[in-house]
């Protein structure tokens, strides 16, 4: 009679458990799932180029990159209140913004801070400047969403790709342009990476790992670096893009095939491969790889980009003429 209540007992608690465990996967599911309702009227808070992915670095890195010009302007994804603005050891220059969804957002490595705690912002203000500040290799946005709010644990850390969009390493983005629909794939696609991530942890499997080996080495090789789009702003010149870009004013206008040096705001000029002299360094790239893609030396690489020693970062942004 006892091992048969023991039994009993047993079978209660492993259907228990596994209940449990169903509704955990459920209630994790569904949070991801209200994020696009939750900031489907968002926008893009830099322009520049996605360098660094959510999860990456072992899992540690809670956000996307953005690299840019120095001194790029910063917005504010939507309305909100300053909930920090500080300079810290590893964000540098970095500013909090409270969202009336709930959700609050993180902006490091700025070269400058244009708001203060307590203050209200609309979407779309400048709240400061890209830069390179704290722990930071290169002129770059790190952007993070948090449910709630930030904790120095980062448990409530969010995806910015449900709230964005789906991108990827090398695609340029808009700053203030619209947030795209984030479809159900993308959800069950992180979804899945999320499960995958799990059980590596309980296991011990390196499959995570080997998928990044796989991607640098396809990013590694394919030396092509991606058209970059570049929406006119009030007041800019071609000569002004040109710099910001380290091409000329010629390049421009034969990609676009300007007759003349006159531009108008709002219209949106191709900075080709050709023009575009940049390369976004990614993991397992050293100085030798990129002279050789790049058809180029060492020597000049480190002139150009007035290098010291031969160490370089991921997402740094290289010179290449």
């Amino acid at each position: 009679m006892q091992d048969y209540i023991k039994r009993l007992l047993i079978a209660g608690l492993m259907a228990l458990c596994i209940s449990l465990l169903f509704l955990g996967g459920k209630h994790s599911q569904a949070e991801m799932l209200d994020i696009p309702e939750l900031t489907s009227d968002w926008v893009w808070p830099a322009e520049g180029v996605i360098t660094d992915l959510y999860g990456t670095r072992h899992g540690h890195h809670k956000g996307i990159d953005i690299a840019g010009g120095f001194k790029t302007p910063i917005h504010s994804v939507d309305k909100g209140i300053v909930t920090k603005s500080y300079y810290s050891g590893s964000y540098g220059h970095v500013v909090f913004i409270k969202h009336d969804n709930n959700l609050e957002t993180v902006y490091a490595h700025l070269n400058k801070r244009n708001v203060e705690e307590g203050q209200a912002v609309k979407q779309g203000d400048i709240i400061g400047l890209m830069g390179n500040t704290g722990d930071s290799s290169g002129v770059h946005l790190h952007f993070e969403i948090h449910k709630e709010k930030w904790t120095y644990e980062k448990e409530n850390a969010v995806d910015p790709v449900l709230a964005l969009g789906d991108t990827s390493v090398g695609e340029p983005v808009e700053a203030m342009a619209k947030v795209e629909e984030v479809t159900m794939e993308t959800v069950a696609r992180l979804r899945l990476a999320d499960d995958i991530a799990i059980n590596d942890d309980q296991h011990g499997s390196s499959k995570a790992e080997s998928k990044d080996k796989n991607q640098h080495k396809s990013a590694k090789a394919s030396p092509q670096q991606p058209e970059i789009k570049h929406t006119v702003k009030a007041g800019e010149t071609l000569w002004s893009i040109a710099k910001m870009y380290h091409t000329s004013v010629d390049s421009i206008k034969h990609s676009n095939q300007l007759d003349s040096d006159q531009i108008s705001r709002g219209v949106v000029l191709a900075i080709g491969k050709s023009a575009d002299n940049r390369y976004v360094v990614v993991s397992g790239d050293t100085l030798i790889s990129i002279a050789r893609k790049t058809n180029t030396t060492v020597s000049q690489l480190k002139a150009l980009n007035n290098l010291t020693t031969d160490t370089i970062q991921p997402q740094q942004i290289l010179n290449t003429r």
